[in-house]
């Protein structure tokens, strides 16, 4: 019987490429040590999927006749294992995945043989697998929506040509950033270069579980950082953060804007709980309002002097920690940017005059963040640009200015999430 880190894994592979679905964030929970092994195996399947796919094929009878997801499952974690993870022996990699294949839920008990005589074939020479693996075309790995996600991170800064060394730099599992709450920093972290108050860990340095546990500090994504590290000069005593849950931004508003009044909506109830645990726990005080952002703006009566709208999307600039997300059913595009809109909408009419709206998405696609702004200020002539970010973080043609309305890092020279947004100032 596989062990049940790998079938952790074959279950997670099946949410995918089965339903479309999400990895879950909770899905190695119980695993224990042996989480190391699950989540070092599923990146590697999930980031390879589509090469893994490819060697098999020719090596079928009828190449072109479809392969049942069990199947595939099962071969594409027995070749991972040979060619990439060396710890795992041969016994091991093999005959799991065979007892995999012949599992009534996960695998496809007829292919079980076909699993057993492919895998012992390539377990006799791993390095010439991998050889053979590494040596398909990456762009095997990417899914059309990928492709177009990639070429709309790089077009803003005129960069389009780059788009393996893009893809090659998303392929590598994402480090950690942190923000300090309180104390002094702990030993293993590092100042990040140009953006005060974040840290890093230092090559070698063990995860801070327990400084993080005391409240010491939060992980925080690079681009959350210095997205929120606009320069703003007005009195803010009222602060809306319109999409909360889990916390980060909110806790940032908090310490920039002490003894400013902060409305945090969730809609999610054991989102919103987690949401309130945590701000308790850092000694922070917000209302948190259990409601949906978009309703909530639409019937408020109160105005805010500055509002952020963290929105929900596609989430396309998460590739590098979500690697799944290359495969899963996009339908929904329309209806987020539809969101998005109403959400717009919704907070501009509750902006305080002189107030500030930051808009943001962890998303490269323009439909989700630039394109909006056009509509959005012939909708509100009265909100104009707010240049608060360094031109660094804006697009190609913003390098000639000192600052920028754009929210776009560079994703080539940018080691954060792939955010977008802009920032508008009501008259």
């Amino acid at each position: 019987m596989p062990t049940p880190a790998r079938l952790h894994v074959a279950h997670a592979l099946h949410e995918v490429f089965g339903e479309g679905g999400r990895v879950p964030d909770i899905w190695d929970r119980e695993l224990g040590e042996d989480a190391h092994l699950a989540q070092a195996l599923l990146g590697l399947c999930l980031r390879r999927w589509g090469r893994l796919q490819a060697w098999v094929k020719p090596k079928l009878k009828d190449p072109d006749r479809g392969v049942p997801l069990g199947t595939r499952v099962s071969l594409a974690m027995g070749l991972a294992q040979l060619a990439w993870l060396p710890g795992v022996s041969d016994h091991a990699a093999v005959n799991e995945a065979v007892d995999l294949a012949a599992d009534r839920d996960l695998g496809f008990l007829p292919h079980k043989g076909l699993v057993n005589a492919l895998l012992r074939r390539a377990a006799k020479d791993r390095s010439a697998l991998a050889a053979e693996l590494e040596a398909l075309p990456a762009a095997l790995d990417r899914s059309p929506v990928a492709e177009r996600a990639l070429q709309a991170a790089l077009a803003p800064h005129q960069t389009e040509g780059e788009l393996e060394a893009l893809w090659a730099r998303l392929q590598q599992p994402p480090r950690p950033d942190f923000r300090l709450l309180k104390g002094e920093v702990p030993e293993g972290l590092v100042s990040v270069a140009g953006l005060p108050g974040c840290l890093c860990l230092a090559e070698g340095a063990p995860f801070p579980r327990p400084w993080l546990e005391a409240s010491g500090g939060m992980v925080q994504d690079r681009s959350s950082q210095a997205l929120l590290a606009y320069a703003w000069d007005r009195p803010v005593t009222r602060i809306l953060d319109a999409c909360a849950a889990p916390g980060g931004k909110t806790t940032t508003l908090a310490l920039r804007h002490p003894g400013a009044k902060i409305t945090a909506l969730e809609v999610h109830p054991k989102r919103a709980a987690r949401l309130r645990q945590t701000l308790e726990q850092r000694g922070l005080q917000a209302q948190v309002v259990e409601a949906d952002a978009a309703q909530w703006l639409e019937v408020c009566g109160a105005t805010f002097d500055l509002i952020l709208l963290d929105a929900p999307c596609s989430g396309s600039g998460t590739l590098q920690k979500h690697p799944e997300w290359p495969w899963l059913k996009h339908e929904d595009l329309p209806r987020l940017t539809g969101l998005q809109r109403r959400l717009l909408a919704a907070a501009a009419q509750r902006l305080a005059p002189g107030g500030l709206l930051i808009y943001a998405v962890c998303s490269w696609l323009p439909e989700e963040g630039v394109s909006h702004l056009g509509w959005l200020e012939e909708a509100h002539p009265e909100l104009r640009p707010a240049q608060v970010w360094p031109a660094a973080m804006g697009a190609a043609r913003d390098t000639e200015r000192e600052a920028t309305a754009l929210f776009r890092p560079h994703p080539l020279a940018w080691e954060g999430e792939g955010f977008q947004g802009f920032a508008l100032q009501r008259s």
